[in-house]
């Protein structure tokens, strides 16, 4: 008897906590639904005018940072090199859209890391400034299940009116905030071609946003442990050439 009573316990908990969650998740698509279309203003230290000459106006904006114990460079070679699907959370995320949208398995074989692996799925590259930002950019429909992305020249990406389509430029970047210090950052952009893609982008991005969210916030806590493992590695290696430059110059 108690232990019927325990499990219609639990049941009603997690019936609750569903519930609540089901109501967070409603309000969360009715807030993303309304505020569609207004520009976020970016802070004084998050104005990127590499990003604003292919898209200064946009319907979405996402923007994540973090602070790093890392110059930049060793930064900036982290976030492009890290490995975001040996993530156990974000390969379910990817793996709830297939069964969201009924897409078929991505089952091509992928090179690791996140510019590599992007560029492979079809992202191209608007413009970089090297070992410091990268803009990455490409015309797709995401609403569609197997999605695919079609990456533009520069000058055509910021030309492209062909109607049915959004156009989605993001970012990688890490400024230094001294020698040894920096701040990641990622930014991604999107605006629709024409009002039915608004339309149908609008629907997409306030059921399925979270996710992507989800995955932008966590690629920076890994991101910033890697970083900061490389440049400890390499005050290291620079120590380890300095001494014995020291031990001979002392005299004999």
């Amino acid at each position: 008897m108690a232990g019927k009573k325990r499990i219609n316990t639990t049941l009603k908990w997690m019936a609750g906590v569903l519930s609540l969650a089901a109501g967070a998740y409603a309000g969360y698509v009715g807030v993303t639904w309304l505020r569609y279309g207004r520009q976020v203003h970016a802070r004084s230290r998050d104005l990127d005018p590499l990003l604003d000459r292919f898209m200064p106006a946009y319907d979405i904006v996402e923007r994540h940072d973090i602070r790093v114990a890392a110059p930049a460079d060793v930064t900036f070679s982290a976030a492009c090199e890290i490995d975001i699907q040996q993530s156990p959370i974000i390969h379910a995320i990817f793996r709830a859209r297939e069964v969201i949208l009924g897409s078929e398995p991505d089952i091509a074989a992928r090179p690791h890391g996140l510019l590599a692996w992007s560029k492979s799925l079809g992202w191209g590259v608007l413009a970089e400034t090297p070992d410091r930002e990268i803009v990455m950019g490409a015309a797709t429909q995401p609403w569609k299940a197997n999605v695919l992305f079609r990456p533009l020249s520069p000058d055509a990406f910021i030309a492209c009116k062909e109607p049915g389509f959004v156009k989605i430029a993001w970012t990688l970047r890490a400024d230094a905030t001294g020698p040894t210090e920096s701040v990641f950052g990622t930014e991604t952009r999107a605006v629709a071609t024409d009002v039915m893609a608004r339309i149908r982008f609008r629907r997409y991005w306030s059921l399925l946003s979270p996710g992507i969210i989800v995955i932008r916030r966590m690629m920076l806590q890994p991101l910033k442990a890697e970083a900061e493992r490389r440049a400890a590695g390499r005050r290291a290696a620079n120590s380890d050439r300095v001494a014995p430059v020291a031990a001979e110059s002392m005299p004999r």
